[in-house]
């Protein structure tokens, strides 16, 4: 038989632990307890404590603040796992000074103080800039979608949660009736008659629901240059539909502007809306304002070594002019316009192989129509003349000339199948054949745009656009894989983005540990 060591549980064993020494130089934790005893002021949360006089001692803000942000960097969220790393975990145990505070404390904690965490958020860039960590050279801005605590089933414009909240009215009249009809016909089918009751005061609650915020709130709008309603959600209307890689998301859009030097967050912002066209100039100004405040630089975007700013979506150009902020900014042909990108379809394959169901054939396009734009003459690729509909400016305030074939000729067009989207509205007496548009370029004046496509198709405007991702993404890698965040657990814009800053300090205090002078305090 084998021999194996004896062992007995049933026995007692005393373990002394100093709290202190468990926090080792050169581990987060360490950086934690150390910039939150030794460089941080916390006096903005003691506004918030009304118990001078009388009142139930609460747990100090320190200890609180230490054992969120270590949670946070091993991607812990949830309060009340936080509440038994507290009970169980050593580390905890020594941030937390064996203190267990209950996981409604520390919930509330977290959003209830957004404007004292910004304050927290400030200070902790100071400490980067002290330490020198910051290069002010070159901002590389980005925004990473993240689901919210919102069910986009929720979701929906005022027309079609109508739609929703009548459906659900007749799905009640019809488990009434059934309800009735199964009390008269067969009232010892008591399991179902339960079931069918279950089912109704679902349906009315999830009906009260609707109507409610039907009553109570307006249509959301967008804010796109023409603003028009976009979906609202029930659950957290300040989070929005958006689109990424991976699907459709119900949530919030984390935008980052990233110093290059070391990779530090100078500014956090949580948005509600995918489209980040009309995020920048607001992040600009919170750059300014902040690091004004903080002494770091009066006007960081003004003087002689100004920093370079990088983004990845359009923006208010007419803003960057006027301001002279020198930003690089590529519109959506940047890359087409590159020779080095000619073939990457080719070499690499397109993003989407499979045709969607809904996606437009494809017709013969606009340039293969033979427009003089002089006298204003369109000939199709069949040779017929097609009539001119006049000019009027596009949705980005261009010039456009619009041309329409005339009924006749395109219902006896021989190619009207590979011309046409829907050849059959030719045949009808109230339909339209093929519309074109082209654009005026000789009646266009230059505008802003213009200016940033200059710029960014520029060998030094490529060059310099060429370290965006290498900045910003390696960010977003870190917090959203390796710190696990995948979804914010609060609701609302203003919840949310304390949560999404104070992710973001759990990265400068990282940044802060292995380059700063905290590891060997």
């Amino acid at each position: 038989m084998p021999k194996f060591k004896p062992y007995d549980y049933n026995q007692s064993a005393m373990i002394v632990i100093n709290y202190e020494d468990q926090l080792q130089p050169g581990t987060f934790e360490h950086a934690i307890h150390h910039l939150i005893d030794k460089r941080i002021d916390l006096s903005a949360f003691d506004v918030n404590y009304q118990n001078d006089d009388g009142g139930r001692p609460a747990y100090d803000p320190a200890i609180l603040l230490k054992i969120i942000l270590f949670a946070y960097s091993k991607g812990i969220t949830s309060s009340r796992e936080i509440q038994w790393c507290c009970e169980s975990n050593v580390i905890f145990k020594a941030l937390s000074c064996d203190t267990v505070p209950h996981f409604t404390t520390i919930a509330s904690f977290v959003s209830s103080y957004p404007k004292a965490i910004e304050k927290l958020f400030e200070q902790i860039l100071l400490v980067c800039h002290q330490e020198g960590l910051l290069g002010n050279q070159l901002f590389a801005i980005d925004g990473c979608k993240i689901s919210s605590n919102a069910a986009k089933e929720w979701s929906g414009t005022f027309k079609e949660l109508e739609q929703k909240r009548d459906k659900i009215k007749r799905q009640i009249r019809h488990c009434l009736k059934e309800h009735r009809k199964l009390d008269k016909t067969d009232p010892d089918q008591k399991q179902q008659i339960q079931r069918t009751k279950q089912t109704i005061d679902t349906l009315d609650k999830a009906f009260e629901r609707i109507d409610q915020f039907l009553k109570t709130s307006a249509p959301r709008m967008g804010q796109g240059k023409r603003p028009k309603e976009v979906k609202s959600n029930i659950t957290d209307n300040q989070s929005g539909k958006m689109t990424t890689s991976k699907g459709t998301i119900q949530g919030y859009n984390g935008v980052a502007t990233v110093d290059k030097k070391h990779q530090i967050i100078i500014d956090a912002q949580a948005f509600g809306e995918g489209q980040e066209h009309h995020t920048l100039q607001p992040v600009l100004e919170t750059v300014k304002a902040r690091l004004n405040t903080l002494g770091i630089r009066k006007d960081i975007f003004k003087g002689r070594y100004k920093p370079i700013i990088t983004a990845d979506t359009e923006a208010n150009m007419e803003y960057l002019h006027s301001n002279k902020v020198d930003a690089y900014i590529p519109d959506n042909q940047f890359r087409s316009r590159d020779p080095k990108f000619q073939d990457q379809k080719t070499k690499y394959g397109k993003r989407h192989q499979t045709k969607p169901e809904n996606q437009k054939r494809k017709v013969i396009p606009a340039s293969e129509f033979n427009f003089d734009p002089v006298s204003m003459i369109c000939i199709c690729p069949a040779g017929n003349k097609i009539s001119f509909r006049g000019e009027r400016p596009d949705e980005n305030g261009n010039p456009k000339a619009y041309f329409e074939g005339k009924l006749l000729q395109c219902r006896n067009c021989t190619i009207k199948d590979k011309c046409m989207q829907n050849p059959a509205a030719a045949d009808h007496r109230k339909g339209a054949g093929r519309q074109v548009s082209f654009l005026l370029e000789h009646k266009r004046e230059p505008n802003y745009t213009d200016w940033m496509k200059h710029r960014v198709d520029s060998a030094k405007g490529k060059q310099i656009y060429s370290h965006r991702m290498s900045v910003v993404e390696p960010v977003f890698g870190n917090i959203t894989t390796n710190k696990r965040l995948n979804r914010f657990s609060l609701r609302g814009k203003q919840k949310v983005d304390a949560q999404w800053k104070l992710y973001c300090m759990v990265h400068n205090i990282e940044k802060l540990m292995n380059y700063g002078n905290i590891a060997a305090r």
